[in-house]
């Protein structure tokens, strides 16, 4: 089943900074990420993401729409909730707070890096969760120690 997964930087960003990028080609085969979040993510390195052809670079179609939210929220993450809803998608992975909140305020189906790695040992796409959130929090990715415990718990670690 072909699912529409929309992505913000950062869940990429952090997963390429620890190694573990195809963890998003093995779980949903091709992702979306809106051409503000391309530029977000290849700013420093415009070639960053040449080697992963399955994520793939869509326009949004609503430009005027982005006057709608509320400014405290960036560029990409904007796009990727205008992108949700004009592709209709089944996910979207975004990690800032506030942006998720806004997202489930509007309908949209929503989860974080965290999540994918717990889906990714439930779907034994990985063996183990901790050394990646161990990857995570040294490469200044933060996570609560809540969010941690409770993650490794729902992961049988």
């Amino acid at each position: 089943m072909h699912r529409v997964v929309i992505v913000n930087s950062t869940p990429i960003i952090a997963l390429l900074e620890i190694g573990y990028i195809e963890i998003l080609k093995d779980l949903y085969s091709e992702v979306i990420i809106p051409e503000a979040v391309r530029d977000e993510i290849t700013i420093k390195d415009e070639r960053v993401l040449d080697n992963y052809a399955w994520i793939k670079v869509n326009a949004i179609k609503n430009i005027a729409a982005k006057d709608t939210f509320i400014s405290s929220l960036h560029d990409g993450e904007v796009e990727v909730m205008i992108l949700a809803k004009e592709l209709n998608s089944d996910l979207v992975i975004i990690d800032d707070s506030l942006a998720r909140r806004h997202a489930k305020h509007q309908g949209i189906t929503v989860t974080g890096t965290v999540g994918v790695l717990l889906r990714a040992k439930h779907n034994g796409v990985i063996d183990s969760v901790k050394p990646l959130l161990d990857s995570l929090v040294n490469s200044d990715f933060y996570i609560s120690e809540n969010i941690i415990n409770e993650v490794l718990k729902l992961a049988g670690e």
